[in-house]
């Protein structure tokens, strides 16, 4: 008898929703907006800060470019998107480690908040990296997950 409790590995694609368009959303609006806040702070510090900050800065924009690629193809339901969103995610975390564990990006932290900063980035990226790995709702979205 074909049940619909039997017919597991013909489950509907549940489309976008839930965590995964909360991921999105930082993907597309959050990471782009504090980037370009941030990028646009640092502009009138090329002068005084030169290459390092610049390279920095780079960096940042081409990470969150990347971030932004993601989000679109999770949207759009692209093959592969489920990757490239995990990349995505990695360099944003390496991005972030950079910025707050070098002294090539100005920063106003009080002595010992560093340390704060990196945990919570770290926690923030592991979180998102094992729902995409671990979420049913994303392996029913993305079946080449």
């Amino acid at each position: 008898m074909n049940s619909p409790t039997h017919q597991v590995t013909n489950l509907p694609n549940p489309g976008i929703g839930g965590w995964l368009f909360v991921l999105c959303a930082l993907l597309l609006v959050w990471q782009p907006i504090s980037t370009g806040l941030v990028a646009s702070r640092m502009l009138g510090l090329l002068p005084i800060r030169g290459l390092p900050i610049a390279l920095v800065v780079i960096l940042r924009l081409l990470a969150t470019g990347f971030g932004v690629a993601a989000g679109l193809a999770l949207l759009g339901l692209r093959p592969g998107a489920v990757v490239l969103a995990r990349i995505s995610l990695a360099v944003s975390a390496a991005t972030d480690l950079i910025v707050y564990l070098t002294p090539y990006f100005p920063n106003n932290r009080a002595p010992g908040e560093t340390p704060v900063f990196v945990v919570v980035s770290l926690a923030y990226h592991i979180l998102w990296l094992t729902y995409l790995f671990r979420s049913k709702r994303v392996a029913a979205t993305f079946r080449d997950a």
